[in-house]
């Protein structure tokens, strides 16, 4: 058990796979719609294509599956220190992320896994921000760039982390929890725009 970031595929967005519905049993078609109503009402159109899931090839970069185990606590200091309170709140505070620009997130009536309504970020915007505190961390390019199936949080958690820590310090291995949530925010934010396919809490 635990909070897992995880993609969605078409026919999860859709609802068409009832098998994958949320824990609260809402599945993600009533959040695809009330998305579509608020997007209608900016002006933008619909969020309709979707990549359908793809057999689990690890390294592909075709799923997004991370766990978050570490605390957060360094993470959300890094953001107070390198981010404004907006900032920081839309950075850690979504709970779907789309492949669409938004200029501001969006608050769906809907309620996702762990919160009664659904906070919805657009991609650029977060990885814009993802990329300053990569840039203040110095996150080293070893970190892993595909999340098939808990990639970084086995890398972070398992041993490679803290091996390359110790021969590359700097800021990154001052705090290994922190880096983790860093590349985490960064690998989903590049996942959804390179894939289209949306992230979610899970």
């Amino acid at each position: 058990m635990g909070i897992y970031l995880v993609s969605i595929s078409a026919s999860e967005w859709s609802g068409e796979d009832d098998d994958e519905d949320d824990e609260e049993g809402t599945g993600y078609g009533p959040r695809a719609a009330a998305l579509n109503d608020a997007l209608r009402v900016r002006g933008l159109p619909p969020f309709t294509s979707l990549p359908e899931e793809a057999p689990f090839v690890r390294g592909s970069g075709l799923a997004f599956e991370e766990k978050l185990v570490p605390s957060m606590d360094g993470f959300v200091a890094l953001c107070e220190e390198h981010l404004s309170a907006a900032e920081t709140d839309l950075l850690c505070g979504w709970t779907l992320l789309v492949p669409i620009s938004l200029d501001e997130e969006i608050w769906l009536p809907v309620a996702s896994a762990y919160t009664d309504e659904t906070m919805v970020a657009g991609a650029p915007q977060v990885l814009a921000l993802a990329e300053r505190l990569a840039a203040a961390v110095e996150l080293p390019s070893a970190v892993p760039a595909t999340s098939d199936n808990l990639d970084l949080t086995m890398w972070f958690l398992d041993g490679p982390a803290k091996d390359l820590a110790a021969t590359r310090p700097g800021p990154w291995a001052d705090d290994l929890d922190t880096a983790f949530y860093v590349a985490l925010f960064l690998r989903a934010a590049q996942f959804v725009l390179r894939r289209g396919s949306p992230v979610a809490h899970s």
